[in-house]
């Protein structure tokens, strides 16, 4: 096991090389970058002049986008990066990983919440389609797949901002805090931040769930099925087993295995936020602040966040890659 994991992380170095070539090179070919859109209005109205906007992009290490130009931005970062450090954001003017170390923690408890709920959810629910197989609730349970898939985030978020926080006005419909409103710093106080910042968080946590359970529970109906028609499933059904226990335990525990393999991307998603969610919510999280910084061509953040992203990637492969051959004891990682 030892040598399988020295190995895999050898092999990681390589991937997150080519990681950050690819991701350094398609952000310094973006058509804009920060300075054009920073001193786009300036430009406009003359007060500064190309000249300038030369200067600036010298200034920030952006002003060569020849292969050469880019080559040499990339040794750099590089560089910087083997001396442990991110540089600092040109949107945000903080070091990179204090942006990312100071607005991961709500993405992180969104994310969260959503991952169990999800889970608590879809299972079951692909357990019992599966079960009951070509039954009305299947075919209820598939169509809810159908439009959990179909649904882009930004038009389901919508639907739900206008019927709950316009019409029915249940929920805010952006930020965190209700505008204007102080807590004291006491312990009734710390209850009711609290409580306000959970009442602002059911809308994207539901967004969140409702989009992301259609997958899981096909995938749970799928596997579910497949060992429902094992040979011993058929075997414990013969010895008079109880279906409940037949399901439950027998099966159950098979069907999971395959599930280890989501592992690899839940801890990307636990701590990457949620783009599109964050943004039209309103949540300032990591997700929201990475998607800013891209639209500006900041270098540094997207840089720091998506390397970021990438090392949490190898490393929830890696995790599952070890659980899968706990949970199945046939598949061995001795190579």
């Amino acid at each position: 096991m030892l040598k399988y994991i020295i190995k895999r992380l050898l092999i990681s170095i390589l991937v997150l090389f080519g990681v950050s070539v690819i991701i350094y090179t398609l952000v310094r070919m973006m058509p804009n970058d920060y300075v054009d859109r920073k001193f786009a209005s300036q430009l406009s109205q003359g007060t500064i002049t190309q000249d300038d906007i030369a200067r600036y992009k010298e200034l920030y290490g952006i002003g060569d986008k020849s292969f050469k130009g880019i080559i040499g931005g990339y040794a750099r970062w590089a560089g910087n990066l083997c001396k442990g450090e991110l540089g600092n954001s040109f949107k945000y003017d903080k070091p990179v990983a204090t942006v990312i170390v100071d607005n991961m923690g709500i993405s992180f408890a969104i994310a969260l919440v959503a991952t169990i709920l999800q889970f608590l959810i879809a299972i079951p629910l692909g357990i019992s389609s599966a079960t009951h197989q070509y039954s009305v609730r299947d075919y209820a349970v598939t169509v809810f797949t159908m439009i959990g898939l179909s649904l882009p985030t930004y038009f389901f978020a919508a639907i739900l901002i206008k019927i709950f926080a316009v019409d029915l006005g249940w929920f805010p419909s952006v930020g965190l805090v209700s505008p204007g409103k102080t807590f004291p710093e006491t312990f009734a106080g710390w209850w009711s931040e609290l409580f306000d910042k959970v009442h602002h968080l059911i809308l994207p946590i539901t967004v969140s769930v409702l989009l992301s359970i259609g997958g899981l529970m096909r995938y749970t109906r799928t596997n579910t099925l497949e060992v429902l028609n094992a040979d011993y499933i058929r075997t414990a059904r013969a010895k008079g087993l109880s279906e409940r226990k037949v399901i439950y335990v027998h099966a159950f525990r098979n069907t999971m295995i395959p599930l280890a393999t989501l592992l690899a991307g839940i801890l990307p998603s636990l701590f990457g936020g949620m783009m599109i969610t964050e943004q039209v919510f309103g949540i300032d999280g990591i997700g929201r602040l990475a998607y800013n910084a891209l639209n500006d061509g900041d270098v540094p953040f997207v840089m720091g966040y998506n390397m970021f992203l990438a090392v949490l990637t190898v490393i929830g492969t890696l995790f599952s890659d070890i659980m899968y051959s706990i949970v199945d004891p046939r598949v061995k990682l001795d190579k």
